[in-house]
């Protein structure tokens, strides 16, 4: 009989120590999975948020024909095109003819060249001043036509233009993008 206790006894140890290996086992696999999705996120997602220019995008895509990319340049437009975002939404009130809207629109700058791509960087608050100057005197009405939002986007591109080139000597700003508009 004390036989049959000891050989219960490592039976139950023999139960234990496989179960423990188990969960030892399920433990370190949980790990590992969440290092791997860890490092896969920060390989993927980690990139730079210094926008890419036309000419890597262009030298990407014509890897494997072994010439070297053709450039389209016209007279007004020299360089690779950059897109320089504000780093804050403009958010505002306008007056309609039934009620105020709240109005938020988020802008990005279309410039041609690495140098017209530092002045916009160092002139981000004049040109943040300058679109604020331009938004509020928008009118509701008109900005729920997409006529008036284009109207808009013209508007405020003149008046960077007009105040980079009293800064810089130079329009440096070829475009405004609008590229989120939310009016309530």
């Amino acid at each position: 009989m004390a036989d049959d206790k000891a050989k219960d006894k490592e039976g139950e140890l023999e139960l234990d120590n496989s179960g423990k290996k188990k969960k030892l086992i399920i433990i370190i696999a949980a790990v590992v999975l969440l290092a791997a999705g860890a490092g896969g996120y920060f390989f993927f997602m980690g990139g730079s948020s210094e926008p890419v220019s036309q000419e890597q995008l262009d030298a990407a895509l014509d890897t494997d024909s072994g010439e070297a990319p053709a450039k389209q340049e016209s007279g007004a437009q020299v360089g690779s095109a950059l897109y320089v975002p504000m780093p804050r939404p403009f958010r505002f009130n306008v007056p309609g003819a039934a009620r105020d809207r709240f109005v938020e629109i988020r802008v990005q700058l279309l410039v041609r060249g690495g140098d017209n791509e530092e002045n916009a960087k160092m002139h981000i608050p004049l040109i943040e001043s300058t679109l604020l100057g331009v938004f509020s005197q928008a009118n509701a009405d008109d900005l729920a036509t997409s006529a008036g939002k284009v109207s808009l986007k013209q508007q405020s591109l003149a008046a960077v233009q007009k105040v980079m080139t009293d800064v810089e000597g130079d329009k440096t700003i070829e475009k405004v993008l609008f590229t989120g508009f939310v009016m309530q």
